[in-house]
């Protein structure tokens, strides 16, 4: 049986909205419009910080929003390889093929941050989705908001390419801050 797996992304213009949205998101979970796995209500703080506000993991998992998917991603995004992009991939660009396997994995997080403007707050939810217009009627006609969907299979992997990069500038950075 082939899925719809989703993360999709969602921003608006009052925080409030954002909370009304996670609301509804939640009825649509239960009333079976949608699968829900895990969803989150994100503040996007200066720097790229984004910060939980609210976490729901629908599949009943004892998972706490770090160990969740949406808690990887924001962790990526607010952690190390998040201020790759910023300061250190200068000392990255002697080697293209580190500069091309930062961007690529960043690309995915590029979405995300985009989406929800710094200094306001967004929704992040992972879902199976048979039909996109229950979550359009919320989102976008109901809340006038922003959406972005994204392949969850991609998302995966560029969260897998995320950290192995991130490992591998930590690892470069060692070598080379404690060069004898």
């Amino acid at each position: 049986m082939a899925t719809n797996e989703k993360v999709i992304i969602m921003s608006f213009d009052e925080e409030s909205k954002s909370y009304q949205a996670f609301s509804e998101l939640k009825k649509l979970h239960q009333s079976g419009n949608i699968k829900g796995e895990q969803m989150a209500i994100l503040e996007h703080r200066s720097n790229h910080n984004l910060e939980p506000k609210d976490f729901i993991d629908f599949t009943g998992a004892d998972k706490n929003f770090k160990g969740s998917m949406i808690g990887m991603l924001v962790g990526i995004l607010g952690g190390p390889l998040g201020v790759l992009l910023g300061w250190f991939t200068g000392s990255l660009i002697g080697s293209s093929k580190d500069v091309k396997e930062v961007k690529s994995a960043m690309s995915i997080f590029e979405k995300a941050i985009a989406i929800i403007p710094e200094g306001e707050t967004g929704l992040i939810i992972i879902c199976d989705e048979p039909n996109t217009g229950h979550i359009n009627d919320i989102a976008l006609t109901q809340l006038n908001g922003k959406i972005e969907r994204l392949d969850r299979d991609v998302v995966e992997e560029e969260i897998e390419e995320a950290q192995k990069t991130q490992e591998e500038a930590e690892d470069s950075a060692k070598k080379r801050w404690f060069k004898k």
